[in-house]
């Protein structure tokens, strides 16, 4: 919402149609340009095609926000002990978390270096520094810091930026309130907003291959 008020055309992907398709709408409402379109991350055909109607809809990809992921432990409501976890849900949250955005920002590449330029927004989280319980989720998180990392030295003779901005107590979930932070509360959702949206502006020009802790 924020990134169409700032006047991007926006293609947001989901595997939940319904609510892409809503938000879209919600966008087109308020005079911004936006399409949806259901994309599992794990399949690269998918995000191919994601990245292609980009191309032909908008003329480019200029801007890439990675914001898919989520602890299987918590979207599958399973709690089981790492010792006894399904290799399935280990299998989903390293897809979900590592190779879907490792995939975007592969079909992405060549759209960027094709507009001689472009962000990569990826999303970590604290878990990834920290370690937790969610094992697999910890491990996929920490890997976006090295594909940040990476993609911002392929991507700079490009003039491709890639960053990652890390997350701690956000209040996006019950019980980040209740987290212990130095200024005594949580940060607001458009705390966060606002501070992507300046590293995709010509004021973070100069900032590349850097992980953000917010």
């Amino acid at each position: 919402m924020c990134v169409a008020k700032e006047g991007a055309l926006v293609l947001l992907t989901d595997v939940d149609s319904e609510r892409i398709n809503a938000t879209a709408g919600e966008i087109r409402g308020q005079g911004g340009t936006a399409q949806a379109m259901r994309v599992d991350v794990r399949n690269y055909d998918e995000v191919e095609k994601a990245v292609e109607l980009a191309r032909t809809a908008f003329g480019g990809v200029d801007f890439m926000l990675n914001f898919c992921g989520g602890a299987p432990t918590r979207v599958f409501q399973r709690g089981e002990p790492f010792a006894q976890r399904d290799p399935a849900l280990l299998e989903w949250g390293i897809d979900v978390n590592l190779r879907g955005p490792l995939y975007f920002c592969r079909a992405a590449f060549p759209a960027m270096i094709e507009r001689k330029g472009g962000v990569i927004v990826n999303i970590g989280s604290i878990d990834g520094v920290t370690g937790s319980g969610a094992v697999e989720y910890s491990a996929a998180k920490s890997g976006m810091e090295g594909l940040t990392k990476s993609l911002a030295i392929v991507g700079a003779p490009h003039g491709i930026r890639a960053v990652c901005v890390i997350p701690g107590p956000v209040l996006t979930r019950p019980g980040m309130a209740a987290m212990k932070t130095l200024l005594g509360r949580a940060g607001e959702p458009q705390e966060l907003v606002d501070f992507i949206l300046y590293l995709c502006s010509e004021k973070g020009a100069f900032i590349t291959g850097s992980c953000h802790l917010v």
